[in-house]
């Protein structure tokens, strides 16, 4: 299982401690504006005054491997998930704004987001005022091995699969069925597709990091809400490439049997 939020995932606690065994590989510093400030009338070399610098978008760190099954077990809660994918687009929220768009309490998102910042799937972000408390994800996504040796791990991970293909699933055919309430153009620009291909397991490898390094050409805009053009729109891509194991069985011509001319079709 792999989600990216582009899109689900952290590493630092909301608390800022270093409990977490993951906790190191989470300190991706916010880019700050230049230290050197010249005069607000000075021109930078892309033409913007110092003072009109915007501070570097804070970018989270890479995938987050889930291999504890306590938190695999915390991701199957649907309003974990949905505060997870809220955050992704928006980039910042805080319980109130969290409750507002998904139709639930502010004190029901502060807790569930309490619990994913436990977990270093969340973090606070800090710049609130007054009660206020913005929280933000602080990896790009999960990925999930279902191989686990030790079988309490794999029955997590098992459930956490299932959760997952059946709520991306769900939201795809939902989406789908709705193509007609598309913005123009947008359904002929992104045609559903099926495709079958004979690869080898090496193959089917590089197929998959052939297709993601042109989806990475644009996943800095999933960091940086403030990127996007502005007629860009959330569009999910989803991979599920498996095996047809039916067509294992079946029987395949010898090599120097020529196609059948009754099967054109």
């Amino acid at each position: 299982m792999s989600s990216e939020a582009e899109g689900p995932a952290s590493r630092i606690a909301a608390s800022g401690g270093r409990d977490d065994p993951a906790a190191a590989a989470a300190d991706h510093a916010c880019g700050s504006a230049a230290g050197d400030q010249r005069a607000a009338t000075t021109e930078d070399q892309s033409g913007k005054s110092a003072g009109d610098q915007r501070a570097a978008p804070f970018r989270p760190a890479g995938q987050y491997r889930v291999t504890d099954p306590a938190v695999m077990r915390a991701l199957t809660h649907p309003l974990r998930w949905a505060l997870l994918e809220a955050l992704a687009h928006a980039g910042t929220l805080t319980a109130t704004q969290a409750g507002e768009i998904l139709g639930e309490t502010p004190a029901n998102c502060a807790f569930h987001l309490r619990t994913l910042a436990r977990y270093g799937l969340v973090e606070e972000a800090g710049g609130g005022k007054g009660r206020e408390r913005p929280w933000r994800r602080t990896t790009t996504g999960l990925t999930m091995e279902l191989d686990q040796d030790d079988p309490r791990t794999a029955a997590a991970a098992g459930v956490l699969h299932d959760f997952w293909l059946g709520h991306t699933l769900d939201r795809a055919r939902s989406a789908l069925q709705d193509q007609a309430a598309w913005p123009p153009g947008l359904s002929k620009a992104l045609p559903s597709t099926q495709s079958l291909r004979y690869v080898t397991p090496d193959e089917a490898k590089q197929m998959l990091a052939d297709i993601d390094a042109v989806l990475a050409r644009y996943r800095d805009r999933n960091d940086d809400p403030a990127s996007r053009p502005a007629d860009a729109v959330p569009i999910e891509f989803l991979m599920l490439p498996y095996l047809l194991r039916d067509l294992l069985s079946r029987p395949t011509p010898p090599e120097d049997t020529p196609p059948s001319e009754d099967n054109e079709d």
